[in-house]
C-alpha cells in the first residue's frame, strides 16, 4: 500500500471521524425528539408511532428480494417476534412520554437503557457483574433519582413511561444480540421495522384519529431523520471505538436542554442535566471496562433510540 493510499484510509476512519459522526448522530436524534414535540398530542401516541414506522418501511425496498427469500428456523422467528413486541411497547411509550415531558427529561432518561442491558445480561445471559460494574450501575440509578426527585417534584405519567421505555429498549437490544448471530445486520433491522409496524397496528387502530397532511409530513420527517441518525451512528462506530464515541452522547443532552429552553420554553432543570451527566459517566465507565476486557455487552446510548 502506498503512503497516499494510507492517508486516504485515515480520512474515513479514526477517533476524529468517530467523534464527528457521533456529534451528527446526536443532532439528528435531538431533531427526532423536536419533531415529535412539534407534533403534539392530538394524534395518539400509538398511532403516531405506527405511522412513523409504517412510512419508514419505504427504506426497506432495497432489501425486498432478500426478505422474500428469507428462510429462518422457528427459534429465530420466536426471537424476532419477542424483540418486536418489546420494541413496540418501548416505541409507543416513548412517543407518549415525548409529548408530555420536557425534551431534556426524555433524553436524559433514555441513557438508562444501556444500564438495563448490563443488568439483563447478568440476569439472563450469565454475564458476570464485577464489583466496579455493580457500583457503576448503582451510580446510574442514582442519576435517575436525581432526575426524577420523587417527593420533591411531580413524577407524572410521562416520566413513568420513560422508565419503562428504557427497560423495553434494553430488552430489545439484548434480543438483537441473540438474533445477530443467526442473520445479517440488514435483516435484523428490517425485521424490527416490520414487526414493530405490525405490533403497533392494532394499538393505533384502537385510538385512530384522521391525521392531517401536515401531521403525516412531520411523522415522515421523523422516519427520515431517525433513519439518517442510525446510519451516521454506524459510521461513527466504524471509525472509532465505543470508548471514544460513548462520552460524546452527552452532547445530546446539552442540545436537548438548549432546544427545550429556546424553542419550546421548557426552562433549564439543573437536576436533569446533573442526573444525565451521572448516567452518561456510569455508562461510559462500563463501556471502557468492557473495552479493557475485550468484550461488548453494554450498547452505545444511540443504539436504543427510536
Amino acid at each position: 500500500m502506498s503512503a497516499r493510499e494510507g492517508t486516504s484510509s485515515d480520512t474515513i476512519a479514526g477517533p476524529g471521524w468517530g467523534v464527528f459522526w457521533m456529534v451528527v448522530t446526536g443532532l439528528l436524534f435531538v431533531g427526532v425528539t423536536a419533531l415529535v414535540k412539534v407534533l403534539g398530542t392530538r394524534v395518539p401516541a400509538p398511532q403516531a408511532a405506527f405511522l412513523r414506522y409504517a412510512m419508514g418501511l419505504v427504506f426497506l425496498l432495497p432489501l425486498l428480494a432478500t426478505l422474500r427469500d428469507l428462510r429462518l428456523e422457528r427459534g429465530t422467528w420466536g426471537l424476532i417476534g419477542a424483540r418486536g413486541a418489546f420494541h413496540t411497547l418501548g416505541v409507543a411509550l416513548w412517543f407518549y412520554a415525548m409529548a408530555r415531558i420536557p425534551i431534556a427529561d426524555v433524553t436524559a432518561m433514555n441513557y438508562l437503557s444501556p444500564i438495563y442491558v448490563t443488568l439483563g445480561a447478568a440476569l439472563f445471559l450469565g454475564e458476570r457483574l464485577a464489583a466496579r460494574r455493580i457500583v457503576a450501575v448503582a451510580v446510574a440509578l442514582v442519576g435517575a433519582l436525581i432526575i426524577l426527585r420523587p417527593g420533591f417534584r411531580e413524577v407524572g405519567t410521562g416520566h413513568l413511561a420513560m422508565l419503562f421505555t428504557a427497560v423495553f429498549f434494553g430488552a430489545s437490544y439484548l434480543l438483537a444480540k441473540a438474533i445477530s448471530g443467526r442473520v445479517s445486520a440488514g435483516v435484523v433491522v428490517a425485521m424490527l421495522s416490520i414487526t414493530v409496524t405490525l405490533g403497533l397496528a392494532p394499538l393505533a387502530w384502537a385510538v385512530w384519529v384522521p391525521p392531517t397532511l401536515w401531521e403525516l409530513g412531520v411523522l415522515f420527517a421523523v422516519a427520515c431523520v431517525a433513519t439518517a441518525g442510525h446510519y451516521t451512528m454506524t459510521l461513527a462506530f466504524r471509525a472509532a471505538p465505543l470508548t471514544v464515541t460513548q462520552p460524546v452522547t452527552f452532547l445530546q443532552l446539552v442540545w436537548a436542554v438548549a432546544l427545550g429552553a429556546l424553542v419550546f420554553g421548557e426552562g433549564v432543570d439543573v437536576f436533569v442535566v446533573l442526573g444525565g451527566m451521572v448516567i452518561v459517566a456510569a455508562v461510559s465507565f462500563i463501556s471502557w471496562r468492557e473495552a479493557v476486557l475485550k468484550r461488548r455487552v453494554t450498547p452505545p446510548v444511540s443504539a436504543t433510540k427510536v
